[in-house]
């Protein structure tokens, strides 16, 4: 299969999958593009989502970087239709019968069904992630510290954290 077919199919199945959010797909990418298609390593993958992290808009436009280094221009451009598409004709079609069933008790059901839910693919997509990042004594302590700050000072943009334990990072290990 060509590497655009693959780019595209790749990433419209994980915008399928991305029930609660693009995190709880991270996983399952990480091991389609590092495992499955080698198109990117760890360390690859850790800075494409830490780059994300950074960048205004949806997180997960990644998928966009990820595209580009595998096929250029039009790898992101399929990266990104095959990622936002098909979650966006999901999301519009459900909304539409959503709506309908506004009074069943199946409604209901389904909603406190997807929490849980959701919360777990999202806890499994940071805990993906952290094993990338996380590789030693050091990185452990400045992964709690960061958890700390953020936690204590709960109005501070991550990407503020983010910035700073780069910065202690490249000091740090160098």
């Amino acid at each position: 299969m060509h590497d655009s077919i693959r780019i595209f199919s790749v990433f419209a199945l994980l915008s399928v999958l991305a029930i609660g959010g693009g995190t709880a797909v991270l996983p399952e990418m990480k091991h389609l593009t590092i495992d499955t298609y080698h198109w990117l390593d760890d360390d690859q993958f850790r800075d494409i989502y830490g780059l994300g992290q950074l960048a205004p808009g949806p997180n997960l436009l990644m998928v966009v970087v990820i595209g580009y280094h595998v096929a250029g221009s039009a790898g992101a451009l399929l990266a990104f239709v095959g990622f936002f598409l098909p979650a966006s004709v999901i999301a519009l079609t459900a909304s539409r019968v959503w709506n309908r069933f506004a009074g069943s008790p199946w409604r209901l059901s389904v909603q406190r069904a997807l929490g849980p839910i959701s919360i777990g693919l999202m806890i499994a997509g940071i805990v993906s992630v952290a094993r990338t990042a996380i590789s030693g004594v050091p990185t452990a302590l400045l992964a709690v510290a960061v958890f700390a700050v953020l936690s204590l000072f709960r109005r501070l943009n991550p990407a503020w954290m983010i910035l700073a334990a780069g910065l202690v990072g490249a000091a740090a290990f160098r």
